[in-house]
């Protein structure tokens, strides 16, 4: 008997079913006919569900992770997932994966996961990586990481990755959440469809107004 969960939390309801498939979903959010046929009247973790007698090995199989990301963005590192988005049959095991590529002085900038623990290794090349404590103490728990060094995150807490060397770096992060999420601070607090008024923002941050908005900007 498992739990079903929706986004990444027990909804505290008991299944008979050894497996709870999400159904991948074709572009514009509608599945196929034959897809539908075999899509039970659930949604977990927000996505249609397969019938039981629907699973097969292609619902537990993800091919990809030996693909390098490109890292040629502003913060010179790619992430590529493994969630229930990527292989279904994750759903309800709470735990899935990812692959970060970092170019050189790349960063995986700072961030948090609401519903997953992180635990990275790295595979190629060295990595700062730290993450900040909560509140009142806010202290930075950081090391430099050589290859097959691992390195835990807690769930929650602010955390980032930045390559230290003159080649590329590889990682790979287990985390404990089919459905783990990802808030990027910068992007939250200086992005935020609305804009977060910039008056709470100067406050917060004690900077000029004129700084604020150029921030704003950038995001």
């Amino acid at each position: 008997m498992q739990n079903l969960e929706f986004g990444g939390e027990s909804a505290g309801t008991d299944t008979d079913e050894d497996v709870v498939i999400t159904e991948n979903q074709e572009e514009g959010g509608a599945t196929s006919s034959q897809h539908t046929q075999n899509t039970v009247l659930a949604r977990v973790n927000g996505q249609a569900c397969k019938s039981p007698s629907s699973v097969g090995a292609a619902d537990f199989s993800f091919s990809g992770l030996h693909i390098p990301g490109n890292t040629s963005n502003l913060n010179g590192s790619r992430v590529t997932p493994v969630s229930v988005a990527q292989l279904p049959g994750l759903n309800t095991l709470g735990i899935s994966m990812v692959r970060i590529d970092y170019a050189p002085w790349g960063i995986n900038p700072p961030h948090t996961h609401p519903r997953a623990t992180e635990i990275l290794t790295v595979i190629e090349g060295s990595l700062q990586v730290g993450f900040v404590t909560s509140n009142p103490e806010n202290r930075l728990i950081t090391k430099t990481l050589q290859k097959w060094d691992v390195f835990v995150f807690p769930i929650g807490l602010i955390h980032f990755q930045r390559n230290v060397g003159t080649t590329n770096a590889v990682a790979i992060a287990a985390l404990s959440s089919q459905n783990p999420g990802v808030v990027t601070i910068a992007n939250a607090v200086f992005g935020s469809k609305p804009d977060i008024s910039s008056d709470i923002l100067t406050k917060a941050f004690q900077i000029e107004p004129s700084l604020m908005h150029n921030l704003q900007a950038k995001f």
